[in-house]
């Protein structure tokens, strides 16, 4: 059974604190001050998709305002805690726009297994 939340995520306290998911998918959306707790929602084993506007998109549409384009690289800085798998920055067309994608994923937790001597 799945869960509904609603929350204001820019204003108020993040409403999952402390909670991992197995995948993350986030798309068109940037809070920069977020980033960080998204990326730290990615479970052991788990991923991450996301895909959002980057600079340059300002001269062919909207978001044009700089608070809602990534910097050159910005996605990929934030994500150097996980394992990316893939990486694009770039233009696009049908629509136009610039972007940023990234697929990361955290590298599962390690399992000790005890040394046995024979």
């Amino acid at each position: 059974m799945g869960e509904a939340i609603q929350a204001d995520i820019e204003n108020g306290p993040w409403p999952l604190p402390g909670r991992r998911f197995d995948g993350v998918v986030v798309t068109n959306y940037l809070w920069r001050p977020l980033l960080p707790t998204i990326v730290e929602s990615v479970a052991p084993g788990g991923v991450l998709l996301y895909e959002t506007f980057s600079q340059g998109n300002e001269t062919v549409g909207r978001p044009a305002r700089p608070e809602f384009l990534l910097r050159p690289g910005e996605l990929l800085h934030a994500c150097e805690s996980l394992r990316v798998v893939a990486y694009e920055n770039g233009f696009l067309d049908d629509p136009a726009r610039f972007v940023q994608r990234i697929a990361a994923v955290r590298e599962p937790a390690l399992v000790r297994m005890p040394l046995y001597r024979f």
